[in-house]
Formats: structure tokens, C-alpha cells, sequence
């Protein structure tokens, strides 16, 4: 007889309000290891800047931390890649040491593993799709510039709200439109915006990689506590 796993590594991830993909996030997880979810305090601003910011407060996050911190969990991170880049690589900084300080052992953003990722990858030349409106987008290029990666191209979805519900083949389509033959790897941004299974297709597609962030969010939180994500023919999962 199969019996459940015991002594599960735990991560205690803190998501934005409007978070919808729980389950996505689940999919990059090995058995051994166990999510434990908590939300920001509800905001009522559209996905602008201002709501970004709003959210991202390293004060609000280190709460988040705090009220998991019961689980005792191995890694913390702070799946939102907006409100990880939206006050720049010091911002992300900021984030990550207000984590640690609220308790967490590790602390990871989705920004600063997206860093991590084009680093792993080699990449240094990327091109980026998001679903965002053209301030945000903005903002993830000026901080992956900081950062000293290029971005060589750019497309976006313009949207506001809703991007939980945004289908695959839109999405499929905006990272085909963002990319460009210069660009070594896809960065598409926004933990809310799902992207788990058209991964490794486009990747054979386009013959780069195309990295997403929850994927990045994941992979990293999971190196940090010595386990391995899980998603078929996705190359960064190689690394």
C-alpha cells in the first residue's frame, strides 16, 4: 500500500489579492513538498501603477510573512513580478529584506528570480510579454535594464483586470509578437496570467526559452530548498 508522504518541505508563498492560479502554482511542485498560500489585503484600484505600489508595500508583504510563518516553512516567497520590479532592483531588495525580517528563513520575489533565471540561462538579451498596460511594462523594462539585461523587444495586453481569465491563445499569440530573432530568451511577466502548458511547445517553437513567472517563482523558491520543479521539456527546469 502507497501511504502520503511525511515530513514535507513547506514554502509559504504570498500572492497579490487578485491571485487566481493556486492551482498553476501547484504544478511546478514535487510531491515531497507542500504551498501554503496567503493573499494581500483586498485592493479595489485596477491593475495600475498605483494599485502595483499599493500592494507591494514591504510592510504589507512582511505581514503576509508573519501570518505564515505557523507553517513553518523552509522559503518564503512573494509570487507577484509586478509589485517585485515596480520600485526597481533596490525595491526587490527592500521586499526580499523585509521578508527575512518578518521571519522568513529565505526569502524570494519573483523579480529577483526572474534575475536568477537569466543568469542560470546565460541570457543577457531579452525580449518581454505582459499583460499589463504600457506604465507597468514600462517599469519592468527600466528594471531589468538596472539589472544590465537588454530589452530588445516588447509587446502587451493593455489590460486592467481580468488577466486570470486571459486564454492561451492569446497569450500564445503576445509571446510571438514579442519576440525577436536578437533576443536569447521570453520573459512573460505576471503571476496572475496562466502560461504552465504552453511553455515547452512555444520554447520548440521558437527555439529559445520562454520563461514565465510563476515558472521562475517556483523553480527558484524550490532550489533554495534543495528540490527540483517539475514541468516536462521546459529548459529552465534543466538548471
Amino acid at each position: 500500500m502507497d501511504f502520503p508522504p511525511v515530513g514535507q518541505a513547506g514554502m509559504g508563498i504570498v500572492v497579490p489579492h487578485d491571485m487566481a492560479l493556486d492551482r498553476e502554482l501547484w504544478r511546478w511542485v514535487p510531491g515531497d513538498v507542500s504551498l501554503h498560500l496567503t493573499r494581500t489585503p483586498q485592493s479595489s484600484l485596477a491593475v495600475t501603477v498605483e494599485m502595483v505600489s499599493d500592494i507591494s508595500e514591504p510592510d504589507i508583504v512582511a505581514r503576509s510573512v508573519r501570518d505564515l510563518t505557523t507553517t513553518a516553512s523552509q522559503v518564503y516567497a512573494y509570487a507577484c513580478t509586478s509589485g517585485s520590479f515596480i520600485r526597481g532592483t533596490s525595491g526587490e531588495r527592500e521586499l526580499a529584506r523585509a521578508m527575512t525580517a518578518a521571519g522568513a528563513p529565505a526569502a524570494v520575489t519573483t523579480s529577483g528570480a526572474l534575475l536568477k533565471a537569466l543568469t542560470a540561462l546565460g541570457v543577457s538579451r531579452v525580449a518581454i510579454a505582459t499583460p499589463y498596460d504600457d506604465a507597468i511594462t514600462a517599469r519592468l523594462e527600466e528594471f531589468l535594464l538596472d539589472a544590465d539585461v537588454d530589452v530588445v523587444s516588447s509587446a502587451n495586453l493593455g489590460l486592467v483586470s481580468g488577466i486570470q481569465n486571459v486564454p492561451y491563445e492569446t497569450t500564445a499569440g503576445l509571446i510571438r509578437r514579442a519576440d525577436d530573432p536578437s533576443a536569447q530568451a521570453i520573459f512573460v511577466s505576471c503571476t496572475n496570467l496562466p502560461t504552465y502548458d504552453l511553455i515547452a511547445s512555444l520554447e520548440a517553437e521558437l527555439d529559445k526559452p520562454v520563461i514565465t513567472a510563476n515558472q521562475v517563482t517556483m523553480w527558484h523558491s524550490l532550489q533554495v530548498i534543495g528540490r527540483k520543479a517539475v514541468g516536462r521539456g521546459q529548459r529552465l527546469l534543466t538548471h
